[in-house]
């Protein structure tokens, strides 16, 4: 298995300096990672850094709150991708879902799903916020509006991945979704319980630390 493949190397944090995304880009072209995942101002420079790699670009809507409206959502999407990004991770509407306003929850992520055109959409339900039937219901609604991912956290709100969460939305959505697992990995070790739990993808500021074997500081 390679690990390195399951990552998405990531720096969300609101004050990350131009030198620090290309310190992020230049360890995703030595390691090979799946995606680095960037803010979307960072999307164009990085996609120009990572020409002639395999490195996706991974970028965020609606985030970290989810509170935007649908056709925010869609418009940052769409952006993103003339930008250069290959993957989309949107935030659901948590306040909708605790609401029981399904269909809202539901048509959001939908708007994202036909912005994006062929590009890869990970639904990211806030785990940390939900109780276990509504991180069940935000799966199933995922799955319905045709998102290719679920992911477990933003790593912005009160909590990142748990084994337990992990588990739980892959029984939810079977084996043709993506599960992600976003924050909780700080060690080699952390990343492939994760990935025995069903995780296909996981975000981390860490992946340099866990492929080589160290225990890394942070929260995500």
């Amino acid at each position: 298995m390679k690990l390195n493949k399951y990552i998405d190397h990531t720096l969300l944090k609101q004050d990350a300096t131009e030198n620090q995304i290309d310190c992020l880009l230049s360890e995703a072209r030595e390691y090979d990672f799946a995606s680095v995942c960037v803010n979307p101002t960072w999307v164009e420079h990085a996609k120009k850094r990572l020409e002639g790699t395999d490195v996706k670009v991974c970028t965020v809507v609606g985030f970290p709150l989810g509170a935007t409206t649908s056709t925010v959502k869609a418009l940052e999407t769409k952006e993103a991708i003339q930008n250069g990004a290959d993957e989309i991770d949107m935030v659901i509407n948590v306040g909708a879902l605790k609401s029981g306003d399904l269909a809202l929850v539901e048509s959001d992520i939908r708007a994202v799903v036909e912005a994006s055109g062929d590009k890869l959409v990970k639904v990211i339900i806030e785990a940390c916020l939900l109780t276990d039937q509504e991180k069940v219901v935000a799966c199933q609604l995922a799955q319905k509006a045709g998102a290719d991912f679920v992911k477990t956290s933003t790593g912005f709100s009160t909590g990142g991945a748990t084994i337990a969460d992990v588990k739980l939305m892959r029984e939810t959505v079977g084996s043709e979704m993506g599960v992600k697992a976003a924050g909780g990995a700080r060690s080699y070790a952390d990343a492939l319980a994760f990935v025995e739990a069903g995780a296909t993808r996981i975000g981390t500021s860490a992946g340099v630390a866990i492929l080589k074997g160290e225990l890394a500081d942070g929260d995500y």
